[in-house]
């Protein structure tokens, strides 16, 4: 953990009387938490991952108790609602309930005592956290000994919610769409499939009013936020391994026990995610910062910096950020949030700690392998041209990739069960592979004088040593970024824990390091210029047999099929 505070905040940015947010009144604020077995969206769960597995249930429950697709979708959502937006369950627990004894569908036994308990548990839960929310935002306005400030950003045009509110509206209506689609148009002739397309239809249609009601919430929040002077309070911040801030109090020097996280923009920063500054090289740098920070999965704690909190901070609050500048010599960042703020419970915060811990070895030992390679590679007499490619384990890839090509080939196309839009899909899915197996097999990165150059299916891109921001093995890829965020990278397998285990290095490790030390020191670069064949050729030609065998596969098992 950081022991430190590296930057500190100049006192003309602190308005008068702000008062520390120290430990002990935290501590009061961190006592009005909800319980912890209230769901919450913890900090290792993307809305992504909640969103598949409530899917994946509503599924389960439409297969194993016949719960019809207009309940059994608006049930699984509710497992999204209650850790993402309690305030819809209020409404929509008793609705659901209402419904299902309005209809009474069959099994009537079941799905009534199911809908009733997911109602009480639903209620129950979100008036919980609501309540905590106000005793949070109490605490908070008490710590701030009614010290207000107007905000940095109130002369601004405010942006927030824009976004996910047209998402919404698109979902809304494609899922409409999609539920209506089995009836219109009698493409699927099993009655289970009529029901999963029309539960995934309604299911995205919920996803959309969940969408659309976060953004009018936001926007709500965030235009009351700047109604009026707001309480603020001094904090340290620092970013997390997402980008997001995260917040401390004032004494906790040692960035002990996070009180929260939220999503933030800088406030110099437009809606369309360009600069103020006209698209300049400064811009550029600070784009490519961005993401080489949220491309490294290292998960290094950055250093605290003292920073003003505008806004009583309570679940899912708006609030303004304006800290220390991360640079010295630059001015105060200024940072608007663009999420719901989102409290660490006493057991985030042991898991992280433990996370913390194992990282920080795993990160060690990584550093010191990453160490030794760049020191060999350093080593190493300077060629004309150097260049890495494909190899062993990028070929036993490839063969699994076909392996399960033809398993799932197989699968689909002797079925006489499955629907055409299933097969239409898994020919496009093997099509897909077949472009990708001749880039797996026969990838290859050419080092000279000029720069990197990296073949591909239509042809080799050439990219200077200026333009090379870093060249890194993450997890199963090697990866290279190059300036303006754009990036190549090529996969294969990775058993992270084996390898820390018996102490080996990924076939990725070695390119990535004397990438590296090339583009960090410009002796250790080739000093002659590659030919043509020494670049590698466009692979697009080794691609079309692939596509050959996989058309000819696919053509052949409907012929088959057909004739059977």
């Amino acid at each position: 953990m950081n022991t430190d505070v590296r930057r500190t905040l100049p006192a003309t940015a602190i308005p008068d009387g702000c008062l520390p947010w120290s430990t002990e009144e935290t501590r009061r604020w961190t006592r009005e938490l909800p319980p912890a077995w209230i769901p919450v969206r913890w900090a290792g769960l993307s809305v992504y991952q909640l969103v598949w597995m409530t899917g994946v249930l509503a599924a389960l429950a439409l297969i194993w108790a016949g719960v019809p697709p207009y309940l059994a979708a608006p049930a699984a959502l509710h497992l999204v609602w209650l850790p993402l937006r309690p305030e819809i369950v209020r409404v929509s627990a008793p609705v659901l309930a209402l419904v299902t004894v309005a209809v009474r569908p069959e099994p009537v036994l079941p799905v009534l005592a199911g809908a009733l308990l997911l109602t009480a548990v639903s209620l129950t839960v979100s008036e919980l956290r609501l309540r905590a929310r106000q005793r949070q935002r109490e605490a908070a306005v008490a710590a701030a000994g009614g010290v207000t400030a107007p905000l940095p950003d109130t002369e601004r045009s405010l942006g927030r919610g824009r976004l996910l509110s047209g998402l919404g509206i698109v979902l809304i209506l494609g899922g409409l769409a999609g539920s209506a689609l089995p009836g219109a148009t009698g493409l699927w002739e099993a009655e289970l499939d009529r029901q999963a397309v029309t539960t995934t239809g309604f299911f995205v249609s919920g996803l959309g009013l969940t969408a659309l009601l976060s953004g009018v919430l936001g926007r709500r929040r965030a235009v009351a936020l700047r109604a009026a002077p707001a309480p603020v309070l001094r904090v340290l911040v620092r970013e997390d391994r997402r980008v997001d801030a995260e917040v401390y109090a004032a004494d906790d020097v040692a960035g002990l026990r996070p009180l929260f996280t939220v999503a933030t923009v800088l406030l110099d920063v437009e809606e369309d995610g360009g600069t103020d500054d006209g698209g300049t090289d400064d811009g550029e740098a600070e784009l490519d910062a961005f993401f080489e920070q949220l491309d490294d999965d290292k998960r290094r704690p950055k250093p605290l910096r003292e920073a003003v909190l505008y806004g009583a901070p309570y679940d899912g609050a708006e609030v303004v950020l304006v800290s220390a500048a991360r640079k010295p010599g630059d001015p105060p960042v200024a940072e608007r949030s663009t999420g719901p703020v989102r409290p660490v419970s006493e057991a985030g915060v042991r898991w992280r700690l433990r996370v913390t811990r194992r990282q920080a070895a795993w990160t060690a030992a990584d550093d010191e392998r990453h160490r030794g390679l760049v020191a060999a590679a350093r080593l190493t007499k300077t060629a004309p041209v150097r260049s890495w490619r494909a190899g062993a384990l990028d070929r036993l890839s490839v063969c699994l990739m076909v392996l399960a090509g033809v398993m799932l080939c197989l699968a689909e196309f002797t079925d006489r069960d499955n629907e055409l839009w299933q097969q239409i899909l898994c020919a496009l899915f093997g099509l897909y592979g077949a472009f990708r197996i001749p880039v797996k097999l026969c990838w290859r990165i050419t080092a000279d004088r000029t720069g990197l150059w990296l073949n591909g299916l239509r042809g080799t891109t050439h990219i200077p040593w200026d333009d090379v921001r870093s060249a890194r093995r993450q997890a199963f890829e090697l990866k290279l970024r190059r300036r303006g965020g754009e990036s190549w990278a090529v996969s294969s397998f990775s058993w992270a824990w084996y390898q820390r285990r018996r102490g080996l290095s990924h076939p990725y490790d070695a390119p990535a390091a004397e990438i590296s030390a090339m583009q960090a020191d410009p002796a250790l670069r080739p000093t002659g210029d590659s030919e043509e064949r020494e670049r590698g050729r466009p692979l697009w030609p080794l691609a079309v047999p692939f596509v050959v065998l996989w058309v000819t596969a696919v053509v052949v098992s409907l012929v088959w099929l057909q004739g059977g």
